[in-house]
């Protein structure tokens, strides 16, 4: 255990406490549901540095790093469904790629020597556009569907690196069994 994998599990605590305070009856649930959820990015940012400038990756926080950022995402998706904040098709698209990531992740670890597919750069600059769009989204700022589809865009795109990388490590892992 190290402070990069410590954040990673903070910021599976964050998500519960984020679905509390953005239902809660309270003046201002939506403001301190935002608070957590930046303090979320801001500890995904802090674990990837920390991790990669002090020599601290481990296969754990590889696989669980994403794993925590997946789903925030889906919970932050599905609270602004339901409270019709984003129509549907939104969480569709954006669970149907996830589910997807995840049972790929799942599948080269069990079933191909716990290979871990980290995370990359294209991922990560999906994320950040999915932050920003779900902030852009929470101020009420004009025009806000449009940095919401830029997210999706890059989202899909994330998917087709990954799926590209999950064949490459893919067949790597197979060559070595």
């Amino acid at each position: 255990m190290n402070i990069p994998n410590i954040l990673t599990i903070f910021r599976f605590i964050l998500i519960p406490v984020f679905i509390y305070f953005f239902f809660a009856n309270i003046e201002g649930n939506i403001l301190y549901a935002t608070y957590i959820f930046i303090l979320a990015g801001i500890t995904d940012v802090l674990d990837g540095y920390i991790a990669r400038k002090y020599n601290l990756v481990t296969k754990w926080g590889q696989a669980m790093d994403p794993l925590a950022d997946k789903m925030m995402q889906i919970t932050v998706l599905a609270c602004f469904t339901i409270k019709k904040f984003l129509p549907i098709w939104v969480i569709i698209i954006i669970g149907i790629k996830e589910l997807l990531m995840i049972a790929g992740g799942l599948f080269l670890y069990y079933k191909r020597n716990k290979v871990v597919v980290p995370a990359n750069r294209y991922g990560k600059i999906a994320t950040i556009s999915f932050y920003g769009a779900m902030l852009y989204l929470i101020f009420g700022l004009p025009y806000s569907i449009v940095p919401v589809i830029f997210a999706i865009i890059l989202t899909l795109l994330a998917l087709a690196n990954y799926v590209l990388n999950f064949k490459v490590v893919n067949k790597k892992s197979s060559a070595q069994s």
